[in-house]
C-alpha cells in the first residue's frame, strides 16, 4: 500500500544488491597477500594478481580502480612516513645497464639472532634486471670469503664487466683489487657519503630487510640461510618488481 501511495515499484524497494563473486575473490586474495606480505602495498598486490596469477576478471573489476576500491573498503592501506627533503651535492650519474652481466652491485647488511649474536649478509645483484645473484650469510665475512663466493658464482653465471661497491674495508682491500685485475673486471666505487650511487643494491637491501629478515626472529644461522634461500627464489621468480614492468626479475631477458 505504501509503495502504491508513493508510486514506488515494489521490486525496486525490496531489491538488495548482492556482492559479486569476483569481488569476493578479489577481496580474499587481497587479504591473503597483505597477511603473508605485510609490507606490500596496493600496487604490488595488483601486479601479483595480474602478472603472476594471470587472473582475467572483467575490465571493471580487474582495473586498478576496481581493485583499489575493494582494497580501500578492506582498510588495507599502508601508512607511509614521508621522507624529509635533504639538499645534497651534485652526484655522478648512475649508469643504466642494457644487458645482463654488464654491471653487478654488492653491499653488506647486518642483523641479529634471537640470542643477540650479530651476523652479516653479503648481497650481490645484477643491475640490469635487479636479479638477486647471491646472498652470502655468516657471522664473519672477510674479503677472502667474499671473493671465494664470487669465484664459485662466476663459474656458472659468468663474470660481469664491472662491479659497483661502496668504500667498505673489504672492497678497498688489496685482495679485492688483485681479484678484479685477474678477472679483468672494472671496480667502480661510489663517492664517499653518497649511498645513492649504489641505489640498485641499496633498494634491494631495503626489500630484504622489510620483507625477509624482519619477518622472523631467527634462532640460529641455519634458519636464516634456509629462509633467505627460499625467499631469494620467490623474489627472483614470483615477486613483481616495479623496475621490470611489474614482473619478477627473472622474466626480463
Amino acid at each position: 500500500m505504501t509503495c502504491l501511495i508513493f508510486k514506488v515499484s515494489q521490486t525496486c524497494y525490496r531489491y538488495k544488491a548482492r556482492l559479486d563473486q569476483e569481488n569476493l575473490q578479489i577481496a580474499d586474495w587481497l587479504m591473503k597477500l597483505t597477511n603473508e606480505h605485510k609490507t606490500w602495498g596496493f600496487q604490488l598486490c595488483l601486479l601479483y594478481l595480474r602478472n603472476i596469477k594471470n587472473y582475467q576478471w572483467n575490465e571493471e573489476h580487474c582495473s586498478a580502480r576496481g581493485v583499489y576500491r575493494i582494497y580501500k573498503e578492506l582498510e588495507l592501506n599502508l601508512r607511509i612516513k614521508p621522507n624529509k627533503r635533504i639538499k645534497r651535492e651534485e652526484l655522478e650519474t648512475l649508469a643504466v645497464p642494457t644487458v645482463k652481466n654488464e654491471s653487478w652491485s654488492m653491499d653488506f647488511m647486518h642483523d641479529q639472532l634471537s640470542d643477540g649474536r650479530s651476523y652479516r649478509v653479503h648481497d650481490v645483484i645484477d643491475d640490469y634486471n635487479r636479479e638477486s645473484l647471491d646472498m652470502l650469510i655468516d657471522f664473519s665475512l672477510p674479503a677472502e670469503r667474499v671473493l671465494r663466493g664470487l669465484d664459485q658464482f662466476i663459474e656458472w653465471r659468468g663474470k660481469p664487466k664491472r662491479i659497483r661497491t661502496d668504500n667498505g674495508p673489504e672492497y678497498i682491500s688489496e685482495l679485492m683489487e688483485k681479484w678484479c685485475d685477474q678477472h679483468s673486471i672494472e671496480h667502480v666505487f661510489t663517492q664517499p657519503g653518497n649511498p645513492q650511487q649504489n641505489a640498485y643494491v641499496e633498494r634491494f637491501n631495503s626489500t630484504v630487510r622489510y620483507e625477509c629478515l624482519n619477518q622472523y626472529l631467527f634462532r640460529d644461522l641455519s634458519e636464516v640461510q634456509n629462509y633467505t634461500t627460499n625467499w631469494q627464489y620467490f623474489y627472483n621468480h614470483e615477486r613483481p618488481h616495479m623496475s621490470v614492468n611489474g614482473c619478477p626479475p627473472i622474466f626480463k631477458q
